[in-house]
């Protein structure tokens, strides 16, 4: 958050000193203005609405972790919220001093890092390598947010019998209070697919980890609207009262209007096909346990507070 707001500063600073890059930017075409097809479903626009979808997922680490706050019922909502509202605000703040900043768009739009591209021309190549960096490190954080998330996804459903070797993933170091063998398991994966999937493959399942999540907000979202009637409600949580609905609803059209765009182009049809490949096999899984440990399936989960106990 600190280098988006940092570099969104220095660009506008940049521009207002030196006068390159143009307002007009925010509502040109660009190399866009001759091609009818652009804006067609499908076209480019939504492929490149992809990388924007791109920011607005991982939000749900915060209730990942959730086993491990303190007054999860209070602070997790809050931090899902807060963290949709910066990415949201600093994203577009961030993109629109990047805009502004362009002093060529049809060098830009050709360029294979557009905005290592802007920053050079606006900053110079000594800032420019600085901030590249700084998101170096920021890529090195957020990768380590995916590895602890995806690990307690992992101990979770070990926990609940509800996961391959579910007597080691389940277990919890006594001394750190973390599940060693399910983050090596995340960790040993991630390096397999970094080995096996260079280049435009590995790009190919970054965007399938984008239409994943979407499927799974979309299913929860549905799974909620389903059952609302029958929740309990914890004193002093986090409530949206009377708009909680409206917001259930909303949240479900947004994000079959996201899996639309980011389903649409044919560039993403082996991402596509990623996801269903994930979905089979999860099916697979799923119909696996319902014949031999049904009982997994039906028991109720622990209590939260019983959760990190080795």
């Amino acid at each position: 958050m600190a280098l988006v707001v940092v570099v969104s500063i220095a660009l506008t600073v940049a521009v207002l000193v030196t006068g390159d890059g143009a307002a007009d930017n925010l509502t040109s075409r660009g190399i866009a203005a001759h091609a009818p097809d652009y804006f067609a479903v499908g076209g480019g626009l939504m492929l490149a609405m992809i990388m924007g979808l791109a920011t607005l997922v991982g939000f749900d680490s915060a209730a990942n972790l959730a086993e491990e706050a303190k007054d999860a019922h209070r602070t997790v909502p809050r931090a899902i919220v807060g963290s949709v509202v910066a990415a949201a605000v600093l994203g577009m703040l961030f993109l629109i001093a990047l805009t502004v900043a362009i002093e060529d768009v049809p060098r830009i739009s050709a360029s294979g890092s557009p905005v290592a591209a802007i920053m050079r021309d606006q900053l110079g190549p000594v800032m420019e390598r600085a901030l590249l960096v700084a998101i170096t490190f920021a890529f090195f954080g957020a990768g380590i947010v995916t590895l602890t998330a995806c690990a307690r996804l992992v101990f979770a459903m070990a926990r609940d019998g509800r996961f391959p070797a579910h007597r080691l993933m389940r277990r919890v170091n006594p001394r750190t209070q973390t599940p060693i063998p399910a983050t090596v398991l995340i960790f040993a994966l991630g390096v397999v697919l970094m080995v096996a999937l260079p280049g435009a493959a590995l790009l190919e399942l970054i965007t399938a980890s984008t239409i994943l999540p979407a499927l799974i907000y979309g299913a929860t979202i549905v799974l909620y609207l389903a059952v609302r009637g029958r929740l309990g409600r914890k004193k002093g949580a986090f409530d949206l009262g009377r708009f909680e609905l409206p917001v259930a609803i909303a949240a479900l059209v947004w994000t079959l209007a996201a899996l639309f765009v980011l389903v649409s182009p044919r560039e993403a049809f082996v991402s596509v096909v990623i996801v269903a490949g994930l979905l089979l096999v999860g099916g697979l899984f799923f119909l696996v346990m319902l014949t031999v440990d049904r009982e997994a399936l039906e028991t109720e989960p622990g209590d939260l507070s019983e959760a990190f106990r080795p």
